[in-house]
């Protein structure tokens, strides 16, 4: 048994992390500040091969799996986690889905090779079976769609949305590929929210919007296999996602606990002090070997669903719970938007919960019990 991530994936790290200290990092606050996303870094990430990480070279992807995606997240979080949130909606929830639910490798490449290069942004809107709000019908040409979600990730900005909706007969649920350019698709402006304020969501209505056979996703039933295999995949993007936040904060509190003096001596040094940072320590080490034990199972085939929501479950209220810590430990800058670590506490408690990642799935506590 090893410990250790083979080099292929510390490359990923290095590389990452590079791009987040040079490029990421300079206007970090500012987009939160003013919401704003920029699609130009989406870009940048396509070009590092990152946008298509999950899917094979000859669909244009960069053939890494799980592991691979898990690291780029981590990385990207400890930095700005609207851009890792931003990420993962589009490799989980719409590219995945894609590269599972079509019959081909020739409608694979139609669809995938502008997603996993970059040049296309893809986006979700997914809900529990009782929140389905839009609805299909079966058309002589195809299918039509109608009906509004109240949250679709990254809208206004994707170029393509995977979208989730109900017969309107039957009520069987079925997943289709629906370009933002359609005739009959709305989207309202970007959401405001208490983090992960640079990540878009917004509304989106249907009317009667037209889709093609090859539009829809999966055979006539298979829609929940398509949606647990992205729920699973989402649980290790939110876990992710939350290791880079819980890290971000660890690193932040530990510099600042050395440097700030008090009664001659750093605060570090204190025993109340010291103990925080050892117990926070723990929980992100403890998240992180949670974290990639899932991502090494499903790359290997092995069972992974109760992995993966038990490290979505932990690492998720790690990241809040050492975020919370290390605004105490720094005290009133804690608290103080130049300083930054208001910013990974929003983020960690978004990123917690289901708002703003992408994920539809029932709670993980559940499902572990369910595995």
């Amino acid at each position: 048994m090893q410990f250790r991530l083979p080099e292929e994936h510390e490359l990923i790290r290095s590389s990452v992390r590079r791009f987040t200290e040079e490029v990421l990092a300079e206007r970090a606050r500012e987009r939160d500040e003013q919401a704003r996303f920029e699609r130009t870094l989406f870009g940048k990430l396509g070009e590092m091969g990152l946008a298509g990480i999950v899917v094979p070279e000859r669909l244009g992807g960069g053939g890494g799996g799980a592991l691979s995606f898990a690291v780029a997240l981590e990385e990207l979080a400890r930095v700005c986690a609207s851009t890792a949130a931003a990420l993962a909606a589009h490799t989980a929830f719409c590219l995945w889905p894609m590269y599972l639910g079509c019959g081909s490798d020739l409608a694979r490449q139609e669809l995938l090779i502008d997603l996993a290069s970059g040049r296309k942004l893809g986006g979700c809107a997914l809900a529990n079976r009782d929140d389905i709000q839009l609805a299909w019908i079966k058309t002589g040409a195809g299918y039509a769609l109608s009906g509004r979600h109240r949250s679709a990730v990254n809208a206004p900005a994707a170029d393509v949305y995977v979208v989730q909706a109900k017969n309107e007969a039957g009520g069987k649920s079925g997943l289709f590929v629906l370009p933002a350019d359609r005739p009959g698709l709305t989207l309202a402006a970007p959401e405001k929210k208490l983090g992960l304020r640079s990540l878009p969501s917004a509304g989106l209505v249907a009317d009667a919007c037209k889709l093609a056979p090859k539009e829809r996703l999966g055979k006539a039933g298979q829609a929940p296999e398509l949606l647990r295999s992205m729920a699973l995949l989402g649980d290790i993007a939110a876990a992710a996602q939350s290791v880079g936040l819980a890290q971000a904060a660890l690193g932040q509190a530990t510099d600042y606990a050395s440097k700030r003096i008090q009664f001659g001596e750093p605060i570090g040094g204190k025993q109340g002090i010291a103990f925080k940072l050892a117990d926070m320590t723990a929980q992100v080490e403890a998240s992180r070997l949670l974290l990639y034990q899932a991502a090494w199972r499903m790359e290997q085939n092995r069972p992974f669903g109760r992995e993966a929501a038990a490290a979505r479950l932990y690492a998720g209220t790690a990241a809040v719970a050492v975020t919370v810590e290390a605004v105490q430990i720094m005290g009133g800058y804690g608290y103080m938007r130049d300083y930054g670590m208001e910013r990974l506490l929003r983020d960690a408690v978004c990123t917690e919960s289901d708002y703003g990642t992408g994920t539809f799935s029932t709670n993980p506590m559940s499902r572990i019990l369910a595995e």
